[in-house]
């Protein structure tokens, strides 16, 4: 297996941190794999520059911190600028189509998808899913995570209530992604 080095990046309030420890314990709950998260963000409780680091692996993983991601998600055009330098060459940058325009000067391959649009179209306007559909779209992309290690790690985490919605965000993120995938 290839070493993933997520960096997630976006503002306080969209569920970045939530979306990286959702990949980090799917790949280590039910994909045997072994993983790290780690997280820094601005002091404001909403936002603020909001930053993720997820490494998956499998084998022993020897640094927490991203310094060269393979895999970019940026939900901020700040967050895009400021992080899309670090990336790998030809490393993938995922972002949404609406929110980010990144430079197209840095050797990635950038996908752009309108992910908030859709969630917004497919919850009528409500937006607390958009970070779950991300990790949808990425999980395709990148083929690192399996979605069905995704839905479990998604229903041990949130109560039930919660369940349908997000697996339906989850499957969204994946069926805008599935004719980009690797």
């Amino acid at each position: 297996m290839e070493k993933y080095r997520f960096l997630l990046s976006g503002s306080g309030g969209q569920g970045i941190i939530t979306m990286a420890i959702l990949l980090a314990e799917a790949a280590v709950l039910y994909e045997g794999l072994v993983a790290v998260q780690s997280q820094s963000y601005g002091p404001e409780a909403r936002g603020g520059a909001t930053r993720s680091d997820v490494i998956i692996s499998n084998s022993e993983i020897y640094f927490p911190k991203v310094n060269q991601p393979n895999v970019l998600v940026a939900l901020t055009e700040e967050a895009s600028k400021k992080y899309l330098s670090l990336i790998r060459p030809g490393g993938i940058c995922l972002y949404d189509s609406d929110l980010v325009q990144p430079s197209s000067s840095i050797d990635a391959n950038r996908v752009g998808l309108p992910m908030l649009q859709a969630v917004k179209e497919t919850f009528n306007g409500k937006v607390q899913t958009f970070n779950i559909c991300v990790l949808g779209a990425l999980a395709t992309i990148t083929g690192s995570i399996k979605l069905e290690s995704l839905e479990k790690v998604l229903a041990h985490r949130f109560a039930s209530a919660f369940h349908e919605n997000n697996k339906k965000a989850l499957h969204l993120g994946a069926e805008m992604a599935k004719p980009l995938q690797a």
